[in-house]
């Protein structure tokens, strides 16, 4: 039996992403997994031992952080005196990430933390984004977000054609006022 209605015109709901899928799964296995490393440690040792870690890993991360933020605003200070671009601050955004994951409280974030100082940890890591970043751009859709990202990297050096229009004020090129101009 049909009641005549019609079926719906709308487009399918979009399928999620497997990222969107499971990082909340991944969030919440860490956070569990941080948990009992910390009710291990302090059953092994005591729950000063525990507090002093973490309390240790805040005061150092803070002060990691710190420390690449004032070598990215001087670097950025720098180039700018020079009237140039500033460096990559590759290097920079992982040692503060380093140090964010140093104050989050556990001890997987610590050592997590701890591994982004290494420099060449730094340096493979840097790369593996880059060259990630430069895929997902390549890869996606005309007028999307991506090509925004695309759209902001051109360089002046490299020869691009920017699409635009000029606009010129010539003294001749104003517009008249019909009215008479006033008089006392």
């Amino acid at each position: 039996m049909t009641t005549g209605a019609q079926t719906p015109t709308h487009p399918a709901r979009p399928r999620r992403s497997r990222l969107r899928t499971l990082l909340p799964l991944g969030v919440a296995a860490w956070l569990v997994l941080e948990i009992w490393l910390l009710i291990v440690v302090a059953g092994a040792t005591n729950g000063l031992t525990v507090f002093l870690l973490l309390l240790a890993g805040f005061v150092a991360g803070a002060a990691v952080i710190k420390k690449a933020g004032r070598r990215a605003f001087q670097n950025l200070n720098e180039a700018l005196q020079r009237g140039g671009t500033p460096q990559s601050g590759g290097g920079n955004g992982l040692m503060m990430l380093g140090g964010l994951l140093l104050m989050i409280p556990g001890l997987i974030s610590d050592v997590a933390g701890l591994l982004l100082l290494i420099p060449p940890v730094q340096k493979a890591l840097g790369r593996l984004t880059e060259r990630t970043v430069d895929r997902k751009l390549r890869e996606a859709r005309p007028g999307g977000f991506g090509d925004a990202f695309q759209q902001a990297r051109i360089h002046r050096p490299d020869g691009k054609i920017v699409q635009g229009e000029v606009v010129r004020d010539e003294p001749g090129d104003a517009p008249q006022d019909p009215r008479p101009p006033l008089t006392r």
